[in-house]
């Protein structure tokens, strides 16, 4: 009989549980939201028309000297002469620096005295060679003490020549790091010349617009400094390799002027349109929904929300491009998309 009870019991307890979840599940299921499928969903939309593509793009760099050395002696001594200052404007072959070469004029000297005996010698050897008075070695020796002599003499006007610095090229003295009476030894910077006739503006170019310059091409290019001028250069070199960042630099000579001159470090930018698509059935950035691989947007159709899988061409930084599921004028949402699905109705704002 206690069993009969115990069983009963258990059996009305699950059976109330049974009924309390029942119970519970239905309250829940009344308080979830159910949108109504009648209620329209504001958005913004616009027509899908033609729109100019062409987009110019800026690219920001610096200037650098055409041309910049530090000159360095190739031989040692005093600086007897020192004719230039910081900021001095030079021409080809300006001097720069007199070493003391006096020792070296004295081994010149010396040399050439040596030389002069030889000489003597060779004449003297050729006559008693020819009457057997002396052997043939003799004058072997001779010419070849002058071959050697002729050959420390080029040396040492080499060596002489070393002692006179000149300007390789016009420029600009921009620094200069002894002073007349200073001791130098072969190799020691003197100064700095920077020749900025011309400037290097180096900019660097995202691989998706480097396609679009080439060696050779003349370009316009503008300054902060005068922003009224338009400066004219010609692309002289585009990088072969690319950053870490897929950049790759484009090296532009530019010729200075003497009404708006410019200076190393300055900043210079370029522009170039890409008019590879002038005319094109293009909506708004803002319209595209669904990944890069899957773009779609809404379309309205007879008051509702119809999702649309396209394909997306040219982009400019307001537009993209739809080559494929879209027609002009069809109306398309620009906002409000996060409130749609499939088929919902909506009324444009």
């Amino acid at each position: 009989m206690k069993r009969i009870i115990t069983s009963i019991a258990i059996i009305a307890l699950l059976g109330l549980t049974a009924w309390k979840l029942i119970n519970n599940k239905e309250t829940v299921a009344d308080k979830v939201y159910r949108p109504d499928p009648n209620l329209k969903v504001g958005v913004k939309t616009v027509k899908a028309e033609l729109h100019n593509l062409t987009e110019e793009a800026q690219f920001l760099g610096a200037f650098s000297p055409n041309r910049k050395i530090e000159i360095r002696p190739q031989a040692g001594g005093e600086v007897l002469q020192l004719p230039i200052e910081e900021g001095q404007i030079v021409r080809t072959g300006q001097l720069i620096a007199k070493l003391d070469d006096a020792q070296l004029r004295y081994q010149l000297e010396g040399a050439q005295v040596s030389l002069e005996g030889y000489q003597n010698d060779l004449k003297r050897y050729e006559v008693l060679v020819k009457g057997d008075a002396v052997p043939a070695i003799n004058l072997e020796r001779t010419q070849l003490s002058i071959r050697s002599t002729q050959a420390q003499i080029k040396q040492l006007k080499k060596q002489l020549d070393n002692t006179t610095i000149t300007a390789p090229f016009a420029g600009i003295i921009t620094s200069k790091t002894v002073e007349k009476g200073s001791v130098v030894s072969v190799g020691s910077p003197i100064a700095t010349l920077v020749d900025i006739s011309q400037l290097k503006l180096v900019v660097n170019i995202p691989e998706n617009a480097v396609n679009q310059f080439h060696t050779g091409q003349t370009i316009s290019v503008n300054t902060e400094v005068y922003s009224a001028v338009e400066f004219k250069g010609r692309i002289t070199m585009i990088g072969a390799e690319g950053d870490a960042a897929h950049n790759y630099p484009v090296e532009i000579i530019v010729p200075n002027s003497a009404q708006n001159p410019l200076k190393a470090g300055m900043y210079g930018t370029i522009s170039n349109a890409d008019k590879r698509k002038a005319q094109a059935l293009a909506v708004p950035r803002q319209a595209i929904v669904g990944s890069a691989k899957k773009p779609q947007l809404y379309v309205v159709e007879n008051g509702k929300a119809v999702l649309r899988s396209v394909e997306i061409g040219a982009t400019t930084n307001e537009y993209f491009e739809i080559t494929k599921g879209l027609k002009e004028g069809e109306q398309v949402v620009t906002s409000g998309q996060i409130n749609l699905r499939n088929g919902v109705p909506v009324i444009a704002q």
